[in-house]
This record gives C-alpha cells, structure tokens and sequence, in this order.
C-alpha cells in the first residue's frame, strides 16, 4: 500500500504577513485605539470591570489579579488583567494583554 507524504503548505513572505497582521476575533484590532485604562486607578474591581467592558465589548477575558499572583508573560489581544491591592481597589493601570 502507497502512502502519499504530505508537504507543509508553502506560504510566501508576503502572505505571512499579512496571516500575521491580521486582527483577532474580538481582539486589539477592533479597538478604537484604546489599549488602557489609568482613569480606574482606585476604583474597585467591578468598577473597572464595567467601565472597560463598556469601552471594549471584545474584551472575552478580564481578569482580575491580586497584587501578590504570577501571571503568565504571553500577550493576548482578547485580555484584560485587573490589578487590586489588599482592599479591592485597582492600584495599576489595566492593560491588553
């Protein structure tokens, strides 16, 4: 029985480029420009939450982070991380990513 190889697709420079640069499903490209959000500093974490889901409706992941966590250093176009101090309040400006 013959078993036919098969090739990896081949892509040229300039298709990868623009498979590369294309926006997310919901992700930065479909923002208006915004990538932050210093004005809910001291806010409590629901409050930045509804301030930047109504900013950005594509935001599919918020998370909210206390002070002392690890987060992972991949970069997603489709997240928001919020980081709260000990009393609940946002102590860092949140950021895509």
């Amino acid at each position: 029985m013959d078993e036919k190889e098969t090739q990896p697709a081949q892509v040229s420079e300039k298709q990868f480029v623009e498979l590369s640069s294309a926006p997310n499903e919901g992700g930065i490209g479909y923002l208006t420009g915004k990538s932050t959000w210093p004005e809910v500093v001291g806010l409590t974490a629901e409050e930045a939450m509804k301030k930047i889901k109504q900013e950005m409706p594509s935001a599919i992941h918020i998370h909210v982070v206390p002070s002392d966590s690890f987060v992972t250093m991949d970069f997603r176009t489709d997240r928001v991380r919020i980081f709260i101090d000990s009393s609940g309040k946002v102590f860092k400006q949140p950021t895509i990513g």
